[in-house]
């Protein structure tokens, strides 16, 4: 109970194409075939990018302080 059998659905079909018309249902069928096929496209780009080795990037060999501290001086008054 609740459940959609398969006479439900081929009911539901039949008035889709009726409502819809054929050519705009094939139409829809078709621009959801391109769909699928760009993004099988898109996977496999994402597939080859990860095969590739990224450029190292090379780090600071020491990092400066962005302000000096008051600890950190030497007083000349002494």
């Amino acid at each position: 109970m609740g459940s959609f059998s398969l006479p439900h659905i081929l009911v539901l079909a039949v008035i889709a194409i009726l409502l819809l018309g054929g050519g705009r249902f094939s139409a829809m069928m078709g621009d959801v075939a391109k769909g699928v096929k760009s993004f099988k496209k898109g996977m496999a780009e994402e597939d080859e990018e990860t095969t590739r080795p990224k450029p190292r990037i090379e780090a600071q060999s020491s990092a400066h302080p962005a302000y000096e501290r008051d600890a950190d001086r030497v007083r000349e008054d002494r």
